[in-house]
């Protein structure tokens, strides 16, 4: 049971982890014919309206996927009541995505490789100050999480998707 079930996943800037996770995610539900709602969005505010950053465009592009259209924005009040899943990327944004949340928020607030077993707590590490190998290591991270959450969908599950507020 999907209907209605809606992801953002939230990084720092938006332009490495969360924008490669957008793609992974889109990218699995696709390849199971899952439909759901897919964005991403950063808790700081430096990257809004610029393009992913190069090294993650090439990373999707290596595995068939161009996310050089996606652009950074800043999650915002209305994305608590939109989605149904918000999935930090990491306990400092999964923190800062709980302070913001307005009374009214509907989204289950987790982080995103808690979907993956054995996995529980870990974030996903921020490749931004390393070389292409790092956006390799974002890419399985991200991909392995996508696939855990479509598998999950799939299965019904999808209200474990996310983490509790």
């Amino acid at each position: 049971m999907t209907e209605n079930c809606s992801f953002l996943l939230v990084c720092l800037g938006n332009i490495c982890r969360s924008p490669l996770a957008e793609a992974a995610l889109r990218d699995a539900a696709a390849r199971a014919g899952v439909a759901i709602e897919v964005d991403s969005a950063g808790t700081g505010t430096w990257h809004v309206g610029h393009p992913p950053d190069p090294r993650a465009q090439a990373v999707a592009l290596t595995h068939g996927i161009d996310i050089s259209g996606y652009r950074a924005r800043q999650v915002e009040a209305a994305d608590y009541r939109r989605f149904t899943n918000i999935l930090a990327l990491d306990r400092d944004n999964l923190a800062e995505v709980r302070r913001r949340a307005p009374k009214d928020a509907v989204a289950r607030i987790g982080l995103l490789m808690d979907a993956v077993p054995g996995r529980k707590g870990q974030a996903v590490a921020d490749p931004y100050y390393g070389n292409a190998a790092g956006f390799e290591t974002t890419w399985a991270d991200v991909s392995v999480a996508a696939e855990a959450i479509v598998a999950g969908l799939v299965a019904g599950r999808h209200s474990r998707a996310g983490g509790n507020r």
